[in-house]
Order: C-alpha cells, then sequence, then structure tokens
C-alpha cells in the first residue's frame, strides 16, 4: 500500500506538501496541486481522516445549526457553505433544528458537544444565554448568519435599509399609494425579520410625508401560494387596489402578480411589484428585487471559520456585519399612470 511518503516522491515535493496539498488547507500553487493530485491517483493513494486527525487535532467537519432546508433562502445558504467548506477540504455536519425544546437539547447538549466538530456555524436561529453558553464553552470557531448574537460574530443584510430601499424605489417612480405584502408579525421568523421590513417601508413613506397606516400592511404566508391568496384579495376590489405593492419576500411577490395577471391587470401598467430576495425565478418574472445572495453569506460564514482555525487569534470584524443588498431593476415596476376607475 503507498504512503505519503510514496506521493512525495512520485511528484517530487515534501510530505508537508503533499499534506498541504491533498488537505486543501495552507498554500499550494495549483501547479503542484496538479502534480500531487495526479501522483496520488496514480498510486492509488488517500489520505486517511482518522490519521490526519491525530496528527492535527481536527476532524475536517463544521457543523451547521439550521432551522429549516427546503425553503429557498435555507437552502442557499447550505449551498454556498458547502461550496466554501468542499473547496477547503472540509466536511459538513448538519443538525436541522426546530423550535422545539426537546429538539434542541439534543443538539445543543449532546451533538454539538460530544460529536466533535472543529467549527460551528448558526443559521438564522436566535440561540438562548444557556444555548451561546454552550457553544463557546466548545472552544471552537463560531460564527452566525442572520442577526446579532451576544458573543458569537454574526452576518446578515440589514433588513430595514433593503425594505427602505425597495419602498423608496416605489415613490421615486411617483407612487404613492403603496402597500406592503408581508411576513405575518404574530408568527415571526427569527430575528424579527418580519417586523424589520415592515418597519423600512414605514420609515420610507413617514420620511417622503406619504399617509399611512394599519390597513396598508398585509400578512401572507412567505411563499408563493401565500402572496397569490393576498393578491386576489387586495387586487380584486379597484376602490382598494393600490398602484404598487412591497413584497417582504420575492415568493411573495411572484404570487401578487400571478393574481395580478389572473384578474386581467397588466405589471406594471396597472400595478407595480417589488421584492427582496433576487430569487432565481425573479428574471422570469421580470421582477425588481433587492438582492441579498444567501449563498454569498454562506461562504463568508465559512470564510470566517477556517480563517480562525488556521490563523489562531484572528477574529471575525466586528460583532455583527452588514452585508451590503443592491437594487435590481426588472420590467415588474414603473411610473403609475392616471386612474381611470
Amino acid at each position: 500500500m503507498s504512503g505519503i511518503e510514496d506521493v512525495a516522491s512520485l511528484a517530487g515535493v515534501s510530505k508537508a506538501t503533499v499534506s498541504r496539498a491533498l488537505s486543501g488547507r495552507g498554500y499550494v500553487s495549483a501547479e503542484t496541486r496538479l502534480k500531487v493530485s495526479d501522483a496520488a491517483a496514480s498510486l492509488g493513494y488517500v489520505v486517511s481522516s482518522s490519521a490526519s486527525s491525530l496528527v492535527t487535532g481536527r476532524t475536517n467537519n463544521v457543523g451547521v445549526i439550521i432551522p429549516m432546508i427546503n425553503q429557498w433562502f435555507f437552502a442557499s445558504i447550505l449551498e454556498g457553505v458547502e461550496r466554501a467548506l468542499l473547496d477547503r477540504g472540509y466536511d459538513l455536519m448538519l443538525y436541522n433544528v426546530t423550535k422545539t425544546v426537546e429538539e434542541r437539547l439534543r443538539v445543543f447538549e449532546y451533538f454539538l458537544v460530544r460529536k466533535r466538530v472543529d467549527a460551528v456555524i448558526a443559521v438564522t436561529l436566535e440561540i438562548t444565554a444557556s444555548e451561546t453558553e454552550r457553544l463557546l464553552a466548545l472552544g471552537k470557531p463560531i460564527v452566525g448568519i442572520g442577526g446579532p448574537l451576544a458573543g458569537i460574530p454574526t452576518l446578515s443584510i440589514d433588513d430595514i435599509a433593503a425594505a427602505r430601499l425597495a419602498t423608496e424605489h416605489l415613490l421615486l417612480l411617483g407612487h404613492r399609494d403603496v402597500m406592503h405584502v408581508g411576513g405575518d408579525i404574530d408568527e415571526q421568523m427569527d430575528f424579527h425579520v418580519h417586523s424589520k421590513r415592515l418597519m423600512g417601508y414605514q420609515e420610507a413613506l413617514t420620511a417622503a410625508g406619504v399617509p399611512h397606516d394599519e390597513h396598508s400592511y398585509v400578512a401572507a404566508r412567505f411563499d408563493i401560494p401565500g402572496g397569490y391568496r393576498v393578491g386576489k384579495q387586495i387586487l380584486g376590489d379597484p376602490r382598494r387596489r393600490p398602484t404598487a405593492i412591497f413584497a417582504a419576500s420575492d415568493e411573495v411577490a411572484i404570487g401578487v402578480i400571478l393574481a395580478a395577471r389572473e384578474l386581467g391587470l397588466s405589471v406594471p401598467d396597472d400595478l407595480s411589484v417589488i421584492g427582496i430576495d433576487n430569487h432565481p425565478l425573479a428574471d422570469l418574472f421580470g421582477l425588481t428585487t433587492i438582492e441579498q445572495r444567501p449563498d454569498l453569506q454562506g461562504e463568508q460564514a465559512v470564510a470566517w471559520v477556517i480563517r480562525q482555525l488556521e490563523e489562531p487569534g484572528w477574529t471575525p470584524p466586528g460583532e455583527h456585519t452588514m452585508l451590503p443588498s443592491q437594487l435590481i431593476i426588472r420590467s415588474s415596476t414603473a411610473p403609475p399612470r392616471p386612474r381611470t376607475v
């Protein structure tokens, strides 16, 4: 059976270089990495994870805690996390955590403590003080995505600013009858995403001197069917119909557009619609949106934990980092045309 010495000899490099090239940790030129990979493949050499762990004290596993995986936003974060981990020679250990006390106890008191991981990434999960204490007691790099967590470096977009930017785009086009279709405030996502996006919308209207009240906001389930159902209710009565809708997510916005089409309304001639996300379907529907790139948020979280592993003493910049979001203008928004009703 071939060993690391044989690979080093065939590739004409040191054993340390072979280790760096095959583990993905540490700098190795692309040419040398290819030479080492070819030598290892020709000799049938495979790195032993257990042996590597004994030498380095690492498992090459990063634990990811996430509340759900069957929605685009969360799946996109996982895609970015997995891609970045694979590029660096690490494996992903996924923990799908619900809000039940029993499930959370199993994850925080058993799996993360007793199963070996080199680092932890918490995705859009508000963690209690006791859960934070358990995580920090691991002595491992920890990063959160979605909102501030005491004692843990975190990153997210600014939901208030994103909602304000979306609403300001409609106001700049000349709309004054702007409605917000958002998530149910009584069924908040972690980090109060629904209320933050409602707040950004309200701030933009107030700053522009545009009146609004409780009837300017309608709650919807955070998906396409939810947007469709609320869209039918809002747009079915011409006397109450707004000239523009800011939807708190692209999926909700797409549901509103489908409802408008079914009612014979033209987007954007009769109704302008804007969302948040830049969902893969946004381009298909010509949807103007605020892009937030959850996959890049996942990649950034990985970069932070891996750098902490490989550069002891390095810490991420600040307790909570706000990532940029940008306006993507497509065909679903336009200046309002004069009312005929």
